[in-house]
C-alpha cells in the first residue's frame, strides 16, 4: 500500500486532503500539531469505515517535533510516497508592509516556508525510496506578483503583507526543488486550492473543503508524464498554462 503525510490534517482542507487519498487507497499519516486533535480526526474517519489512517504529532514550525515525526513514521515504513505540505498560518488580518512587525514576518515564515523546508528535507529519503514521489506545497494566488504586481487588481481589496510573502517564497522553494529533483521521479507542484470556507477563512469562500482536496490530490496522483514545477490555481485559472506566479 502507498503512504502519504498531509501536515496540517487534523481539520479543514488539510482534513479532506486526508480522506480523499485514504479512500484512492494510500495509508495516510495525519500529520497534527495537537495529537489529540489529530487522535480525533483519524477517529472520525474510521467511524466512516476509512481504516487505512493513523496520526503523528507534527508541528511543522518545530524541528524537534519534526525530527520526532519523522523517526515515528520511519519504524513504521521506510518509503513515502506522497507528502502534501498544507500546514500554514494566515498570520492575522492587519499585515501592512509599512506596520507590520518583522517579528510578524517571522513567525508565518516559520510555519509557511521554514517549516515546508524543514518537512521536506527530514522526509527526502523516505520519499527517495517511492517510485513515483510526489510532492505537493499548498499554496495561493494571492502568492502571485504578476497579479499582486496589479495595484489596481480587484482581487486583491486587502493586501497581507506577510501572507503573500511567506507564500510567494514557497513558490519559489518550489520551484528550485523540482529543479534540483528535474532527472529523478519525483514531480513537485504548488497548488492554490481556492477561495475555502474554513476556519482559516472564518468560513468565508466560494470553494469547499472537499472540492479544495480535490485540487490538491489531483497533483498528488499525476503520473510520469505530469508537470514539475509548476503553479496551478484551477479556481482562478482553469487553463494551467494561464497560471502566473
Amino acid at each position: 500500500m502507498k503512504s502519504a503525510l498531509v501536515t496540517g490534517a487534523n481539520k479543514g482542507i488539510g482534513f479532506e486532503v486526508a480522506r480523499e487519498l485514504a479512500r484512492k487507497g494510500f495509508y495516510v499519516y495525519l500529520g497534527s500539531r495537537n495529537l489529540e486533535s489529530g487522535r480525533s480526526a483519524v477517529e472520525k474517519l474510521k467511524g466512516e469505515g476509512i481504516n487505512n489512517v493513523g496520526t503523528v504529532q507534527l508541528d511543522v514550525a518545530d524541528p524537534e517535533s519534526v525530527f520526532a515525526a519523522r523517526n515515528t513514521i520511519g519504524l513504521k515504513t521506510g518509503t513515502l510516497d506522497v507528502l502534501v505540505n498544507n500546514a500554514g498560518i494566515s498570520g492575522g488580518l492587519q499585515q501592512s508592509a509599512l506596520e507590520t512587525p518583522a517579528e510578524q514576518f517571522r513567525t508565518v515564515f516559520e510555519t509557511n516556508l521554514f517549516g515546508v523546508i524543514g518537512v521536506t528535507q527530514a522526509f527526502m529519503d523516505l520519499l527517495k525510496g517511492s517510485t513515483a514521489p510526489r510532492i505537493v506545497n499548498v499554496s495561493t494566488s494571492m502568492a502571485s506578483l504578476a497579479l499582486a504586481a496589479e495595484l489596481d487588481n480587484r482581487n486583491y481589496p486587502k493586501r497581507y503583507a506577510a501572507y503573500q510573502s511567506s507564500k510567494s517564497a514557497l513558490n519559489m522553494y518550489t520551484i528550485s526543488l523540482a529543479y534540483e529533483l528535474r532527472d529523478t521521479p519525483f514531480k513537485v507542484n504548488a497548488v492554490c486550492p481556492g477561495w475555502t470556507k474554513t476556519d482559516f477563512t472564518g468560513q468565508q469562500g466560494t470553494s469547499t473543503a472537499e472540492e479544495a482536496a480535490q485540487r490538491i490530490v489531483k497533483y498528488a496522483l499525476i503520473d510520469e508524464n505530469g508537470p514539475t514545477g509548476k503553479f496551478f490555481s484551477e479556481e482562478y485559472f482553469p487553463e494551467p498554462a494561464n497560471c502566473p506566479w
